[in-house]
Order: structure tokens, then sequence, then C-alpha cells
């Protein structure tokens, strides 16, 4: 799979950099900086080979650059993963110093469970992490990087950039499948987190460069070259004036910055990577599996598939037995041209273990009057767009036309339930979890139904919850056909319509269909207006890239129209 046209450009605009960078190496004017890697690993299995294959392949010279590995206590394979890495790239780095500790139980006396972060682990972790400080300076690094052991990162350049940056601690902006990160934008007068207007500004690239903060954690580069770095620490004994909390490692670090005279940073000049949220209490190791899922998921939009190196691919899952969820078929419309969609969609099914069928969409491309008319497709008299008030585009026709096919191969084949997906929807995290818990509720409930959103564009705010449900809703006036599931009765009700002698898009067509459009002279022209639909509440699937934002296609809208053509506005091949 092809990453995004903009990501392929930063990629190359960002191993440009590196390449001058070691080029100026090789002329003899300096060697590249120094970096002491310091990871601490506990109960890693899921994310290791994609975090150890991105640091093995960063475009960052092995020969300077020092591992210090810490792990302890697993109930998993991650200190095998750990050992089958360095056996294979170990030697290639400037210096190894791992403790990878075998004879460690599950579990300290103080914890409940592994995720439990009780009072000794606190405490070890504060003495790990002041070690690997110590370490470092020992080593006369000029720069420590602290790595959390479940970091994805997308670009093989970010160390690299980092440095450039010339800031004294400085992490890449990593995003999660909620709106944590590894950056507070506030401290309140106890030095714990505080919300404020400034951290949505910074997580949602509402502005973008290298910010001040008052915290950053996970994945944080300390220049050591600094003379005020000599005070920083993780220990609350040894800051020059110990305040906040005892026991709380980044807190305490993020003070003796403060107190060494040395600002934090946080970049987000593009998509660096991911971390997971991480898991609370009485949520279980085993769930880590589910955040990685996520992640590769939140990956492909933008980027390739992770990378595993060989010497890991031993550790990976065996690929998910693929269903049609429960339901009778699966169909997946996309057009043929669109690759790039399509090989993401593709992706996303391995993933999540979905059996689909793929089905070519109508191109709009390649419509024209002629075409229309052969088949007798008409547009609904007085047809207007009621945002753009224009005809319906050819791509609109084509988007119909698609979803009528499907329709109509549903009633052919006997299906009694289906779901329908385009190519362009973003998947919620846990979506088998959440569309299970739909379809469950949908069944205890007895629920009559011919439609459900699974995504949408929700355009009123105070719809209607179906009685006793936590998950569905009654939906009004609706944009969007990304994803849904239908019954044969919801889609010969859609058919018998004959809504092809009386066009309009076809998520104008579904509400007309459920009786809830704005519009009462089009609902006249429709008859029999008794689909039953209702929507998940929350939506399970969303689209990759709203309007106006960067990269946004969008192969409906951005088409030729009708009355461009009737109007001679267009080259005439297009319509003849």
């Amino acid at each position: 799979m092809k990453p995004s046209g903009e990501a392929m450009v930063r990629l190359a605009a960002a191993v440009a950099l590196v390449a001058l960078a070691m080029l100026a190496c090789a002329d003899g004017q300096r060697k590249a900086p120094t970096v002491m890697v310091a990871i601490l690993v506990r109960n890693k299995e899921p994310y290791l080979p994609f975090v150890l294959s991105r640091l093995s392949e960063l475009h960052y010279p092995k020969s300077r650059m020092a591992l210090w590995l810490r792990s302890d206590h697993n109930q998993d394979r991650s200190l095998q993963v750990l050992e089958a890495w360095l056996a294979e790239y170990g030697s290639s780095y400037r210096s190894v110093d791992a403790v990878l500790n075998a004879t460690t139980p599950p579990l300290r006396s103080d914890e409940t469970s592994a995720i439990h972060l009780s009072p000794s682990r606190y405490r070890a972790v504060i003495t790990l992490k002041e070690e690997a400080l110590a370490a470092a300076r020992r080593l006369w690094a000029d720069f420590v990087w602290f790595l959390d052991a479940d970091v994805i990162l997308h670009d093989s350049t970010v160390l690299q950039r980092l440095i450039d940056m010339e800031k004294p601690l400085v992490a890449p902006m990593l995003r999660s499948h909620g709106a944590y990160s590894n950056f507070w934008a506030g401290m309140d007068q106890d030095f714990y987190y505080k919300r404020t207007e400034r951290y949505p500004v910074i997580y949602k690239h509402k502005e973008q460069g290298c910010f001040a903060v008052p915290m950053i954690h996970t994945c944080v580069l300390a220049d050591l070259r600094l003379v005020g770095s000599d005070g920083l620490t993780f220990v609350y004994s040894k800051m020059a004036v110990p305040r906040g909390p005892e026991n709380d490692d980044v807190i305490t670090f993020a003070l003796s910055a403060r107190q060494a005279g040395l600002e934090m940073y946080i970049c987000n000049q593009e998509d660096f990577g991911q971390v997971p949220i991480p898991l609370e209490p009485p949520e279980v190791v085993s769930k880590e599996r589910l955040n990685i899922v996520n992640m590769k998921l939140e990956t492909l939009l933008e980027w390739p598939p992770l990378p595993v190196v060989p010497a890991l691919r031993r550790f990976l899952p065996p690929p998910v037995e693929k269903t049609t969820l429960g339901f009778d078929h699966v169909y997946m419309i996309g057009l043929a041209r669109r690759q790039d969609r399509r090989q993401r969609m593709l992706a996303s099914f391995d993933e999540l273990g979905i059996d689909a069928e793929v089905v070519e969409a109508v191109d709009g491309r390649q419509l024209n009057d002629s075409f229309l008319s052969e088949r007798g497709i008409e547009m609904l008299p007085d047809y207007r767009d009621p945002i753009r008030d224009r005809q319906l585009t050819f791509g609109e026709i084509g988007c119909f036309l698609s979803h009528h096919g499907v329709w109509q191969d549903v009633l052919a084949q006997g299906h009694e339930r289906v779901i329908v997906f385009e190519d362009d929807v973003r998947f919620q995290p846990y979506f088998h979890y959440q569309l299970e818990q739909l379809m469950d509720e949908v069944e205890a409930l007895r629920l009559d139904w011919d439609l459900i959103y699974l995504g949408r564009k929700i355009l009123h705010s105070n719809e209607q919850w179906v009685e006793g449900a936590r998950r569905l809703v009654r939906p009004d006036y609706t944009y969007w056909t990304l994803a849904y599931a239908l019954t044969r009765r919801g889609a010969a009700k859609l058919v018998r319509e004959q809504p092809l002698r009386k066009m309009v898009a076809v998520d104008e067509y579904l509400p007309i269909m459920f009786d809830r459009h704005p519009n009462a002279v089009w609902m006249d022209h429709f008859r029999e207006r008794s689909l039953l639909a209702f929507s998940a509440s929350p939506l399970l699937v969303h689209p990759i890239k709203y309007t106006g934002e960067p990269g946004y296609v969008s192969d409906t809208e951005d088409a030729v129209t009708i009355g461009a053509c009737v109007a001679g506005s267009v080259d005439q091949h297009t319509c003849s």
C-alpha cells in the first residue's frame, strides 16, 4: 500500500534533510550527535515488533546511537522480542546496555494487576529513569531520548528532525484514538494536569510548529550539551527546590527542567506518530492487542502499513480469521481508479477480519447524457442541491447507481442482512466490539428495522433515542452513506420506488424513504416512504477527511453536473 501524496512529500523532504546532514558528516564537517535511547519495557509484546522495527529503520547512523534497555515483571514475550531484536541489530549500535530480567515475578508485592500503578512501581520507574539519565551522562552522549515501548512513530526521520529543532527538551506530538497525547498545555498550582484552551489548538493542528508547554513525556529528547541539563532529574529529593508530588517521574522531570531554566517543547508540524491511551483498572493487559489494531488502522489513513523487520515477524499474531460480522454478506463500494482507497480498505479489513466483496463503483467520469438516456435514468424534476444550488453531478449519479446495484444484488442473492461500506471510512476504535454491542441491543429490543446507519453526517442534534436503547437513535434528516446495515426488506423498499426515474443524491433519497426529509415537494414523488431507519449512536465509522481538510477529495461533489453539459460550459466530449 502506498502512502498518501501529502505524506510522501513530507517524507521526501525529511529524507532530503537527513541526506544533507549525512553528506555534511561525510565531508568531514561534523559527525552526527551521539544519542542514547532509553526504553523501559513491561508487557509490551503487541507493540514491540513495530516499535523496534521503526527504531532499527530510523534514518540516523546507528554508530552514533547507544541503547539502554531494561525489562522485568513480564507476563508476555516482551523479553524474547527484545532478545531477538538485539541479536539481529544490537551489534550495529555504538553500545548496548540491556538488562532483561526473566526471574522477576509477574507482579510486585503491592500490585493488584499488571497495569496497577502501585507505589513500588512508581519508585522502580523513577529509579530506572534516573539510572538511564546517569548512564547517558557517563557516555558523554549529546542527547538522551526517553522512548516509551508503545510509541508508534510514522516518520523514519523523526530523530534527526527533533535534533534539528534545537530545543533543550522536545517531543513530537503523538495522537491517540481519543484526545490523549504526550504533552500538557497547562499545570495547576499542585503541578497536576490542567485543562486549557491551548491544548486542542495544538492537538488538532489548528496551529503548527513547536510550542513551549509545561510538560512533555513518553517520547522526549533532552539536549545534554546544555549546562542546565545537569539539573535534570526524576528524583524528587535531587531537585534544586523539591516541589510537587514525591513519586511522579514525569512531573518531577518537568519541574526540574523548569528550575534549570530549560523549556519543554511539543512539535506538531506533521503526524509524527501515535501513543495508546494508558490502560486503567479494571482493564487488562490483553487489551493492548486491541489497541495496536486501532493504531495500525489509524496509521493506514496517511501512511503505509507499519513495517516489521524479518527477525520479529514470528512474534506477530496469526492473521485474523475473516467473517461477515454476523451478517449474510458485506459489500465495499469503491472506484477502480482509486486504488489508494481500495488498498487501505482491504488492509483495514485484514486487520479487522472482515470478509467483504469489493463492488466496482460506477465511475461518474465515464457517464454522459447518452448513458443516462439509454437506460431511462431521469432526474427528479426541479432537483437542486440544497447546499450548492446545482443539479446532480455525474459523480453523484455514479454513487447512486453503485448503491442501487448493491440493493439489487441483495435481492437477487436472497441475503437477509448485509453491511454496505464506502471506501473512504475511518473505523472507530474497537469497531468489532461496538458493532457486536449494537446488534445485541437490536436483538434484545426486538427492533423491527430496515436500515441502520453505522456512519453518517448528523444534521440535527436533537434526535430521539429508541425507547430502552443505549446505542440506537431515530435519525432525522441525514447526509452521507459511509456505512449502513440493510435488510432484504429494506433493499426491496428502496428498489421498489424506482428511484432511477426520479433521481436525487443517494443521501437525500434515504431520508426521503424514512419520511424525514425537509423538502415535502420531493417527498411527494415517492409514495411508500416506510423505510424503518435507525442509527448507531455513537457512530461506528467516520470519513477519512472532512471538507476543507488538507488532502480532502470528493469524487461525487467535484464532478461535472448535468446542467454544465446542457449549458455547454464543459468540454462536450464529456457530455456526448
